[in-house]
């Protein structure tokens, strides 16, 4: 692909070349490809087939386990979340022992690689949060629990200039990539104070299916709030909130 210069820049389609806009700016690029029929039955495309069927299962994985987490994720995301999560969710397809290459799924991969996936590359947990919690989960009652004990949020958090507040999340989803659909559940510590002494201990708890035979993933993140006359607005727009997986439970 080529990229558009100029003052005006284009957009549709000119003789063999497509002019359109992207989130890496004004592209262009000359059409072309082999015809689709011939790579939906040529047996010399058959590993093109099952490389696009698993990459299909990837995509439908992924998306599913953004609707999930919605409630989260629309406050902690950027830009190339999708193609990223696709991206990790393909690799771990590609790790299912049981099923043939084209057939391979996510739910009999290793997810357990999916641990410590981030959202958000422009404020990730890790260099965000350094207060240690401790995250678990019992199947047998459906409890998935995060504590954290009591912390300097100044020392603990090295929040974006501009903070005045604070809010550490989690949530906890229990997904059946068969038939496309979960269990979600989320709590938070509510907003607090940026500058004030040391939190009190911090216990989150929601509860999921009891004794549950599906894959189950808890996401751990912090949300930023400015105070403006007594008003709490997300800051820059949740531009630095960090969600991160912080646990992935499989049978």
């Amino acid at each position: 692909m080529a990229r558009q210069t100029g003052i005006i820049k284009l957009k549709g389609t000119l003789d063999d070349i497509s002019f359109y806009k992207s989130s890496d700016g004004h592209l262009a690029r000359t059409k072309g490809g082999i015809d689709g029929n011939r790579i939906a039955t040529d047996p010399a495309f058959q590993r093109t087939r099952e490389n696009g069927s698993e990459f299909g299962r990837a995509g439908k994985a992924g998306k599913l386990i953004r609707n999930s987490i919605r409630v989260l994720l629309q406050n902690a995301k950027d830009k190339r979340v999708v193609s990223r999560l696709t991206k990790d969710l393909v690799a771990i397809i590609k790790t299912d022992p049981v099923n043939l290459r084209g057939d391979r799924t996510v739910q009999d991969g290793n997810l357990s690689s999916f641990l410590g996936f981030e959202f958000n590359l422009n404020g990730k947990l890790g260099s965000t949060l350094f207060a240690p919690f401790i995250v678990a989960l019992d199947r047998v009652t459906g409890d998935a629990d995060v504590t954290l004990v009591a912390f300097s949020p100044t020392v603990r958090i090295a929040a974006p200039s501009g903070t005045t507040h604070f809010n550490i999340v989690m949530g906890a989803t229990e997904v059946d990539f068969v038939n496309e659909i979960f269990v979600f559940e989320t709590a938070s510590s509510g907003i607090l104070p940026y500058t004030a002494p040391d939190t009190a201990p911090i216990a989150l708890n929601v509860g999921l299916t009891p004794n549950s035979v599906l894959p189950i993933m808890e996401m751990v993140g912090i949300e930023f709030y400015q105070e403006v006359n007594g008003e709490m607005y997300p800051l820059k727009n949740g531009a630095f909130n960090a969600l991160s997986v912080a646990l992935v439970d499989t049978l």
